[in-house]
């Protein structure tokens, strides 16, 4: 194979923690199959890493291991850096600086491009260098190659994330042992599968990182984190997930974008998915991305979305895409985000009072004549209407003798503001006995 003999593509390396021995140990198993399709052979020439002894373990005697990583970006031999520290701050100064150095950039970092991917791709694109971030998404789904590339003729509508494995663990733990959260994520952390602080996974930070990314490619808007609606698991409670089981439904943390006449909804939220639906029985760590395209109809992405390999696989993907354009001009290569630089689109993004959709309700109310038909008048009053309902009997929800009871409203699609309004009314009534619970309700047909 000609191309075999081509000088090596040499690659400086950021941090090796988990994704980076992944990385590092991939290439080196699969380093004949990689050669094959890249043309080229990749060899990590340098690793920076502040645990020198634990970094050069890793990597053997054949790479050099430093513990400044701007002495990485600084070697004149280095084509490609892959950034793999996280965060926001000293990730974007050296992703700053290789680009500037004229380096090709790989990161699995998807806080910074969420929040910096438009200054990140503006500099890239200046110095006429690739930023590749395929393991920002999704681990090891290749769910940004097929955003980028794959559906390419199609007019994208909407997408639809299972994102975050460490939340959707937690709410498999919920539902098969009948949990309530705080319960099931001490289990989980026990298990490995949740951060000491959790805090990004479960208030869905991490989930709206990597929907904005999804949604800039699908749409070609620029990264925009800042005005994503987000909203975590951390409320919810064993009784709502076993009630949504008896209405046919499950409870995911979705992470949704999607084209509307007035712009584009970029939101993370617990959802109600109807049970039938393939992505509603994606159970534990696992991650699945819906995409409704106007010309392919519905494709589903499922796979492991974290992991030390799984990413890796990504990662892997991206250098193997950089090697093979390595040459190329810059018009040639695939665009950041799908969309060429200035035919951008600034489609606003839906405050979340704007978004349509439609809603699961849990009143608790007091046992007694009327409260049914006062709440019912309340929602038809807002010109909400009712899709299903259920009522408990009271010594169900309190035990013999109890006054009080449990009601479940599932409404049709109505504005987010006029619920609100309606959820406020309701609220106000003396019979209405504690906070109600919302739930938002995506059909995904």
């Amino acid at each position: 194979m000609k191309s075999s003999n081509l000088t090596p593509i040499k690659v400086g390396l950021l941090g090796i923690g988990t994704v980076g021995s992944g990385v590092f140990n991939v290439l080196q198993r699969n380093q004949e199959e990689i050669l094959r399709r890249a043309g080229r052979s990749i060899q990590i020439a340098m690793v920076a890493d502040l645990d020198t002894a634990r970094a050069q373990a890793v990597v053997g005697p054949n790479v050099q291991v430093v513990n400044d990583a701007r002495a990485v970006i600084a070697n004149p031999e280095i084509d490609i850096v892959i950034e793999l520290i996280g965060g926001y701050g000293i990730a974007r100064q050296l992703v700053m600086e290789a680009i500037e150095a004229g380096k090709h950039v790989v990161t699995a970092n998807k806080a910074l491009i969420a929040v910096h991917g438009t200054e990140i791709f503006a500099a890239a694109h200046r110095k006429g260098v690739m930023v590749a971030f395929e393991a920002a998404v999704a681990g090891g789904i290749p769910i940004i190659k097929a955003l980028r590339e794959g559906l390419t003729a199609n007019r994208i509508e909407w997408i639809a994330g299972i994102i975050n494995g460490t939340t959707n663990f937690i709410l498999s733990e919920m539902r098969d042992k009948g949990l309530d959260f705080d319960v099931a994520l001490k289990d989980v952390q026990r298990l490995g599968y949740a951060e000491a602080d959790p805090t990004f996974d479960i208030e869905g930070v991490d989930a709206g990182h990597k929907v904005t990314i999804m949604s800039a490619i699908a749409f070609g808007i620029p990264v925009q984190f800042d005005k994503a609606y987000v909203e975590g698991i951390t409320q919810l409670n064993a009784q709502d997930i076993k009630y949504a089981e008896q209405l046919g439904y499950r409870i995911k943390l979705l992470g949704i974008t999607k084209r509307v006449a007035n712009g584009v909804e970029l939101r993370v939220h617990p959802s109600l998915v109807p049970a039938k639906r393939l992505i509603a029985n994606v159970e534990g760590a696992m991650n699945a991305v819906m995409v409704q395209a106007d010309a392919l109809g519905t494709t589903l992405y499922y796979g492991k979305g974290a992991g030390s390999e799984p990413t890796a696989s990504a990662v892997i993907a991206d250098l193997v895409d950089i090697t093979r354009l390595h040459g190329a001009e810059a018009a040639q290569r695939v665009p950041y985000l799908a969309f060429q630089p200035d035919a951008m689109s600034d489609a606003k993004i839906l405050p979340m009072s704007e978004v349509v959709t439609s809603y699961y309700l849990r009143l608790k109310v007091a046992d007694q004549a009327g409260v049914l038909a006062r709440v019912t008048g309340l929602l038809a009053e807002a010109g909400i209407s009712i899709d299903a309902m259920l009522q408990r009997e009271a010594d169900e929800v309190g035990g013999a003798g109890s006054t009080q009871t449990d009601l479940i409203i599932l409404t049709h699609d109505c504005v987010e503001a006029k619920m609100n309004a309606a959820i406020a009314q309701m609220q106000s009534l003396p019979t209405v006995l504690a906070p109600i619970t919302r739930i938002r309700k995506e059909e995904l047909a």
